[in-house]
């Protein structure tokens, strides 16, 4: 296989493999689940009703399959917005029109949610600043309507205990989102109690990154996150909770694109899917 790359704007080989994330036209489902962690790509593989091998490239790893006859890939990007840009560039260039759905863990800024529950994002708070290379401060990150109805009828089928909000992305785990440890002590230690104030339901690094960027290029894309951590109690999951707060995410984000492929398939004609064409 010929590794000459062409290009120092788009750097790829001659038959379309990505410099960064190691994938080629067809490597990909038009369906895609990102996650953080390399683990949870694999427990999220154990779904599908046939996989291939993984392909893994720095911290990319990708598994394609099928489930209940929908094709559908899970990738690992690592953690941060910057990881998210780069697998969003390189995914647009190989694959059409991809419907994208973060299944992520993040901590509860709101006191009413508990260790455990899962939050399925409407927008992202932009706390990062790698999305602000593409956009304005103020354009926003917002996720699709289609993904997030699907998203929330999905937890509701399931009878999981989930909340609805906004998500505020941080560039990074320490500082960036408030915690002091003894040789760093971030510049804003009150950040979780402000974000609370104006609403925000959870803090992740990833969220806006995805929402902005696939706003941008046309593509579908939401996120769910199971709550691993309450800032105001300062607790964090035990190992228990985690497995089954990560089962619920992945099992609702998969639910999801079973609801968005029906979805597709009573639009139609018609761009939008609306609710009086049912689901």
């Amino acid at each position: 296989m010929g590794k000459t790359f062409h290009s120092a704007e788009i750097v790829k080989t001659a038959e379309g493999r990505q410099y960064h994330i190691g994938l080629a036209p067809g490597d990909v489902a038009p369906f895609i689940l990102l996650c953080g962690d390399t683990e949870r790509v694999e427990k999220v593989a154990r779904y599908f009703n046939a996989a291939s091998q993984p392909i893994s490239s720095r911290e990319y790893t990708t598994i394609t399959g099928s489930y209940h006859g929908i094709p559908v890939s899970v990738m690992a990007t690592g953690m941060g917005p910057d990881n998210t840009e780069i697998a969003l560039v390189e995914l647009s260039q190989i694959v059409e029109n991809p419907t994208l759905i973060r299944v992520g863990s993040s901590g509860a800024v709101k006191k009413e949610i508990n260790i455990g529950d899962i939050v399925i994002t409407t927008g992202a708070v932009r706390l990062e600043s790698t999305s602000t290379k593409f956009v304005m401060e103020g354009y926003p990150a917002l996720a699709h309507h289609e993904v997030l109805l699907a998203l929330l009828e999905s937890a509701s089928r399931g009878k999981r205990k989930f909340h609805c909000g906004l998500t505020a992305t941080a560039a990074g785990f320490y500082g960036p989102q408030g915690r002091n440890t003894p040789f760093f002590k971030s510049l804003h230690p009150n950040l979780p109690e402000e974000l609370e104030k104006v609403g925000v339901a959870n803090m992740e690094m990833e969220a806006s990154a995805l929402l902005t960027l696939s706003t941008l290029a046309g593509f579908r894309a939401g996120a769910v996150c199971a709550i691993y951590a309450q800032r105001h109690k300062n607790k964090f999951i035990d190992m228990d909770t985690k497995d089954s707060a990560e089962k619920d995410c992945i099992e609702i984000a998969l639910g999801a694109v079973e609801i968005i492929n029906r979805m597709d398939k009573l639009k139609g004609e018609s761009k939008y899917w609306l609710p009086g064409m049912g689901i």
